[in-house]
């Protein structure tokens, strides 16, 4: 066990700022509810503060077969409502040359990230013959084996065939990635639950600041097929009864499950200027770590936050007290985002003239789990270039053990401007994402 004096110093560790390279997303591909099939669509839901939860639709399955308001009930789940795509089931197998028996054997989730990958190559102008043959890394964040599960089950062994294991395994999600698109450089999936597609795009910056590739395809991906995650986490109480993600408001009871994916295309600041690439926003600086021992494994610990987020800054080599604005993890659960506001304040206050504008795309389109810190990168990253602040939905009391004026953060109830740069500080912001097992990620 790790005696507390040790903690302290392990935790707190400074190093060296790095301040590595800028690099700059130049391309995005995403698919969100609420008929987000785009960035420019998914801005518009975001500036226009859609709410795109709905109860579970009937073509997934029968939610009062499932349902019960007894959470103790066996087999039965008291949550109705979450984020979820239109036609998850739609491919064009025969645009990416496979075959339709292979194509019913892989997972929708490998699917999705197929053409969102194409769109984030098309976002970005670059062709498909410019990228074949090319030092590019991907890194994926994926955690569903549902689909997995489907040919599981002894009743569907004789469906079992060479494509089933290529098909579904998570490994599979990004190498296939780089051989559709004959890419050379490393190719991970990475699987830390909630924070998987935060430490993706981690993991793919620090490839191309390492000199493991030129560009770097990362992101996430989530979708819900059956109800069995939906009975798991209602047995653990993490989902809400009243069907919102009340992000650090009083009403705060839990998440809302959400799906869909996102990819960005990533290449070093001073190669995309010079060849002329379109910029979103560019990332100064990333940090993971991990809770270590908590009171349980799913229990957030407070000073690990603070640690990452520390770290992110240093590499960056940004003030804290400079950025305008966080994407929070904010799940909207009455535990959870306390200790993410103090997290944030604790490092973001001091010397700090106005108050840190805190929001939650989670409040929009739900917890996408894996998918979740991807999604809210690109938001930022949206939010940034068009200089506007979205709404942060479902907020009217904060928690009351949220002191937000205390804590010298606000959160916004309605579209506004970025925030005044002060001394010729440019638009800054920061994203926290943390998976349930205690992996922490946070990116400048």
């Amino acid at each position: 066990m790790c005696d507390k004096k040790k903690e302290d110093r392990m935790l707190d560790r400074k190093e060296p700022a790095v301040s590595p390279e800028p690099i700059a997303i130049i391309g995005i591909g995403c698919r969100f509810p609420g008929g987000a099939s785009g960035p420019v669509s998914f801005w518009g839901l975001l500036k226009d503060g859609v709410d795109a939860i709905t109860e579970i639709p009937e073509d997934r399955w029968s939610t009062e077969a499932y349902y019960s308001p007894n959470r103790k009930r066996p087999g039965k789940t008291y949550a109705r409502h979450g984020g979820f795509l239109d036609n998850m089931d739609r491919f064009d197998a025969e645009f990416f040359g496979i075959s339709p028996r292979e194509a019913m054997r892989m997972d929708p989730q490998h699917r999705l990230l197929l053409e969102l990958a194409y769109e984030a190559f098309e976002d970005a102008g670059q062709t498909l013959d410019r990228m074949a043959g090319s030092l590019t890394s991907v890194y994926v964040g994926i955690s569903s084996t549902e689909y997995y599960s489907f040919f599981s089950d002894p009743a569907t062994y004789p469906l079992i065939d060479a494509h089933s294991g290529t098909g579904t395994v998570l490994s599979m999600a990004a190498n296939r990635l780089s051989y559709m698109f004959d890419l050379r450089g490393p190719s991970v999936s990475v699987d830390t639950a909630c924070s998987a597609s935060l430490v993706a795009v981690h993991h793919a910056c620090e490839s191309i600041w390492f000199g493991g590739c030129d560009t770097a395809l990362a992101g996430g991906v989530q979708l819900n097929y059956k109800p069995d995650s939906f009975v798991m986490h209602g047995k653990s109480a993490l989902l809400s009864p009243s069907g919102r993600c009340h992000a650090f408001d009083a009403r705060a009871d839990g998440f809302v499950r959400g799906e869909g994916g996102g990819v960005v295309l990533l290449k070093p600041l001073s190669q995309a200027e010079a060849d002329d690439d379109p910029v979103y926003a560019v990332i100064r600086g990333t940090a993971i770590n991990q809770d270590g021992r908590t009171p349980s494994i799913t229990m957030p610990s407070e000073r690990a936050q603070v640690a990452a987020i520390r770290r992110a800054h240093r590499q960056a080599g940004i003030q804290p007290h400079q950025v305008q604005y966080i994407e929070a993890h904010g799940p909207g659960t009455p535990v959870g985002d306390p200790i993410e506001a103090r997290a944030l304040s604790t490092v973001l206050r001091e010397g700090r003239r106005t108050d840190c504008v805190v929001g939650s795309v989670k409040t929009n389109i739900g917890h996408l789990e894996a998918g979740a810190g991807i999604a809210g990168l690109i938001k930022l990253a949206l939010a940034l270039k068009h200089r506007m602040i979205p709404p942060n939905l479902h907020f009217e009391t904060p928690n009351p053990d949220i002191p937000l004026a205390e804590l010298r953060l606000r959160i916004p109830t309605q579209l506004e401007p970025w925030p005044e740069n002060q001394d010729g500080v440019p638009r800054l912001a920061g994203i926290n994402s943390f998976g349930f097992g205690g992996t922490n990620a946070h990116l400048i």
